[in-house]
């Protein structure tokens, strides 16, 4: 099936595009942290870090997009796609919750250090590798 490669093609360029700003995005909120508790500028950073978010959420809707039409439109399944989807929401969620402190960062509220979002960093590769052994083993 030709057309499944495509597919499958489109499915890795979303996902790759939206993987770097997942990876990115914490990397962000750690040098907007460290700017404001060193009374520097933040609005270059924060600007930057909406940016990336926006860009990446929208090569991530390809990703989705095109992963739904592989295991809907052809019928691939299986107890490790169930699984492999278990750790992707878990990542939509991680980088959702990436927006909503740099909004709150760009509203002028610093809950967290940037050691808080050093240590939330090291979760989306915790994350990631789980959907790579899935996606590509066929673990039951």
């Amino acid at each position: 099936m030709v057309q499944m490669e495509w597919v499958k093609t489109l499915h890795l360029f979303g996902v790759i595009g939206w993987m770097a700003g997942v990876f990115y995005m914490p990397r962000l909120l750690v040098n907007i942290a460290e700017a404001h508790r060193d009374g520097e500028m933040t609005k270059r950073l924060e600007g930057m870090a909406f940016r990336l978010f926006r860009f990446c959420a929208g090569l991530g809707l390809i990703g989705i997009a095109a992963g739904l039409w592989i295991w809907l439109g052809y019928g691939v399944g299986g107890a490790w796609l169930h699984w492999k989807l278990v750790f992707v929401v878990l990542l939509i969620v991680y980088y959702a919750m990436s927006y909503v402190w740099l909004r709150q960062m760009m509203r002028g509220d610093y809950r967290h250090s940037s050691i808080f979002f050093r240590v939330y960093n090291e979760f989306s590769l915790l994350m990631f590798v789980p959907i790579l052994i899935f996606a590509v083993i066929k673990l039951p």
